[in-house]
């Protein structure tokens, strides 16, 4: 049975937000940014060069001892493979493959931390429970991947940014 994933477009959004807030701040050199009236600095979001360095990132993640302690499907391998088009980095539950677009069109925007750990979100999702993709729980879980691997101030960009577009957490 699936369920309908009613808050895809709205996850969406808030990642195109956030990965804007990091862009301009590489870009400009400036990482603090206003969030409510506070002041807070942006942390370095690393990028990757290829499917094998993204491959090496997402083993570490899944090895990560807190990872592991919370998620049961951290222990099952993901392989990760290059996707052909732009649109999309995807998770293709059989298989337990992530896939990512290149440098395409001139842009390597998938080739990046946020979205690695947006697909590795998918892959720890209790593999017995019939969940909305981008549900409460998986919103919940990226957070949490975003808050432990890149920093407490880019999962607080993350949520806010997640919650200003009407998104739910479970």
């Amino acid at each position: 049975m699936s369920v309908r994933d009613t808050q895809r477009a709205k996850v969406y959004d808030a990642e195109r937000l956030v990965r804007g807030m990091f862009d301009r701040a590489d870009e400009s050199g400036s990482r603090t940014v206003e969030i409510h009236g506070s002041g807070i600095t942006l942390p370095i979001e690393r990028r990757f060069a290829s499917v094998e360095s993204v491959q090496v990132y997402a083993d570490k993640v899944l090895a990560l001892n807190w990872v592991r302690a919370q998620w049961d499907r951290a222990s099952v391998p993901i392989r990760v493979r290059s996707r052909a088009g732009a649109a999309a980095a995807h998770y293709e539950v059989a298989g337990a493959v992530l896939a990512v677009p290149l440098h395409t069109g001139g842009t390597a925007w998938a080739l990046r931390e946020l979205v690695v750990l947006h697909e590795l979100a998918h892959h720890l999702e209790p593999a017995a429970v019939a969940l909305a993709s981008h549900g409460p729980e998986f919103c919940t879980r990226y957070v949490e991947l975003v808050d432990g691997v890149i920093g407490p101030e880019a999962a607080l960009v993350l949520r806010t940014a997640l919650l200003g577009c009407g998104v739910r957490f479970g």
